[in-house]
């Protein structure tokens, strides 16, 4: 039961990291038709589908599978000689905490509350940057968490490049072609993760250090931070790709992952 329940969370999480991608291609090319490329706009390219609540539905309970199985790894271990090392446990614990909130906002705006799970990343990451700066040492926290942020996202994009991810699959069952395709998968799909969440981190930084709320940014004005450098739309589009390369990996996650 728990593997079916992390099987079918690897499969929702792959349809919102593939919906994001698609949508970050069309911010590049200036056609998002005012969507956000984030969880926010991938649920609400899923409602406006036939069939789009029910969907959802399937989406938010297979993220409270994503979220049980986690617990079941901070509960009992995962699979592997180190995998009941407290460490391992303390950061699956994290991952289901994250997992069930997820669950929550989808469902949640499924059943009708629209400004739970589609609202902008910008907006609340705006918001709650103001609020914290605004504490005694605020700057310090917000600084503390950039970096930790940043640093998260290095420590993606170097798991990524090193194929830590193999450790994960059952490699053996693939054939050739198969592991290929993973391995360009996982690399490719989890540098551009990785990027995401270090600009993501640098901005919050940047933040903290000129006091200025606005500096921090959600997942959308991050991609949508890529189109200003010298390589212009076309950068933005590669990690765009990257995301979606990340969510069919999940999927290829849901099928050979040791559960």
């Amino acid at each position: 039961m728990v593997e079916v329940c992390g099987r079918a969370g690897f499969v929702a999480r792959g349809v919102i990291y593939v919906l994001i991608g698609v949508l970050a291609v069309r911010i590049a090319f200036a056609d998002s038709g005012g969507q956000q490329a984030d969880r926010g706009g991938a649920l609400a390219e899923i409602a406006h589908k036939p069939f789009g609540n029910v969907m959802l539905w399937l989406l938010g309970i297979a993220l409270i599978g994503m979220a049980i199985w986690r617990l079941s790894e901070a509960a009992f271990g995962q699979p592997g000689p180190d995998g009941d090392k407290a460490g391992k446990r303390a950061a699956a614990a994290g991952r289901c905490a994250f997992y069930g909130f997820v669950s929550y906002s989808v469902l949640a705006y499924t059943a009708g509350d629209k400004g739970s799970g589609s609202g902008s990343t910008d907006k609340r990451t705006d918001d709650v940057t103001a609020r914290v700066l605004d504490w005694p040492g605020g700057q310090w926290i917000v600084a503390i968490a950039g970096v930790a942020v940043a640093c998260t996202g290095l420590w993606i994009a170097a798991r990524a490049v090193m194929h830590k991810y193999r450790k994960h699959l059952k490699m053996s069952e693939m054939s050739p072609a198969e592991r290929k395709a993973v391995d360009v998968l996982g690399v490719f799909g989890g540098s551009a993760r990785g990027i995401v969440f270090a600009t993501a981190g640098a901005f919050a930084v940047a933040a903290a250090v000129q006091h200025t709320p606005g500096k921090s940014k959600g997942m959308d004005d991050t991609l949508r931070s890529f189109t200003g450098t010298p390589a212009g739309p076309w950068l933005l589009v590669l990690i765009a790709v990257g995301l979606i390369a990340f969510g069919v990996f999940s999927w290829a996650n849901a099928r050979w992952r040791k559960v």
